[in-house]
């Protein structure tokens, strides 16, 4: 089986929110891009969620645009934010019963896996796995930067995750881990934030050379520092080149990708994430499941210019086709929204 192409209709997050893109317009411009596999975040694409039920209108709408536009509904994406509940954080019980009540949603969506939040502790996981089996799911939690494979918490949910003896439990690997270089994007827009050029070429410079964060820290302070380039600086503790081989001891787990990424060229390429190594890893390991695109590159450019989440996604997704092997680069016409905008 080969490695399938997906997208996170996270990425399409400034034009779901400005109105320019319906959820049918999402699916179908992913549909045009030939990624077939759907990754949805409910509280994004279906009103009141999770404050309230999802009319079932909504769910039949939604089962109606899979079938129409030919896709394949991969997972939601769930957030458990239990540390704001009601002014406490909530028990456990109330975890798992939350996340039960995901679990039923992705469950009338009809995706096969759910993305937990890397925050959420492997008990409530292992708790809540035996209702997931029921429905068929598969629970993933996501790994973020700046944890890794290697993390002690990571460690520790692999652990829980097999000693449960449950096939319900699995990794849903962020791909944003394995940031090889200073995002360009992040960069310039430092520049706009008033960070000073000699600065910031500093702080690229040492994460190109994997200096030591701590280090880096203390001497961009030296440097007279303060405001937006501590900032800047501050982006080195939480982010790392960490080794996309690392995925491979736990592939048995793996079962989403997300495609993390912050720009890809005129000429196809993202460069501060590796993806010809990702892939050969991948593929090396045996993965045929989906990369769904999560574009994030609109939030360190929306200042300066509209965002243009399509184009960003179309050209992601040539990429991919092209380091998949792929017969024919993915093609898209003027986005629908765009035309019924005109």
């Amino acid at each position: 089986m080969a490695i399938k192409r997906g997208v996170s209709l996270y990425s399409y997050q400034n034009e779901t929110f400005t109105g320019k893109m319906t959820l049918e317009d999402c699916i179908r411009t992913s549909a045009e891009l030939g990624a077939k596999g759907i990754e949805v975040i409910g509280e994004q694409s279906f009103w009141g969620w999770p404050e309230y039920a999802v009319d079932p209108a909504a769910i039949a709408n939604w089962h109606g645009l899979i079938a129409k536009y030919d896709c394949v509904p991969v997972s939601h994406d769930f957030m458990l934010d239990y540390k704001r509940f009601k002014g406490r954080i909530m028990s456990v019980e109330e975890q798992v019963a939350s996340v039960r009540r995901d679990i039923e949603f992705g469950a009338q969506l009809g995706v096969k896996y759910l993305r937990a939040l890397v925050s959420i502790s492997p008990e409530v996981l292992v708790a809540a796995a035996p209702y997931a089996e029921e429905k068929g799911l598969k629970i993933l939690i996501e790994v973020h930067a700046p944890l890794h494979f290697d993390h002690p918490w990571i460690v520790r949910h692999a652990e829980a995750f097999e000693k449960s003896g449950s096939d319900a439990l699995g990794f849903l690997p962020d791909m944003g881990m394995f940031l090889h270089a200073f995002p360009p994007v992040w960069y310039e827009k430092f520049l706009r934030m008033g960070v000073p050029k000699n600065i910031a070429d500093y702080i690229v410079k040492a994460y190109e050379d994997r200096t030591l964060s701590e280090y880096v820290v203390q001497a961009v302070r030296d440097m007279g520092a303060e405001g937006p380039a501590l900032g800047m600086v501050e982006t080195l503790r939480h982010n790392a080149a960490f080794e996309p081989k690392r995925m491979l001891d736990y592939m048995p787990r793996i079962h989403n990708i997300h495609g993390k990424f912050y720009e890809i060229t005129d000429d196809y390429v993202e460069p501060s994430i590796p993806y010809d190594q990702i892939t050969a890893v991948l593929k090396q390991g045996g993965y045929d499941g989906y990369i769904c695109s999560e574009y994030e590159g609109n939030r360190w450019i929306e200042d300066a210019q509209e965002p243009d989440s399509v184009e960003q996604v179309r050209r992601q997704q040539v990429m991919l086709a092209r380091l998949l092997g792929e017969p024919e680069d993915p093609r898209i016409t003027t986005p629908a929204y765009a035309v019924a905008a005109e």
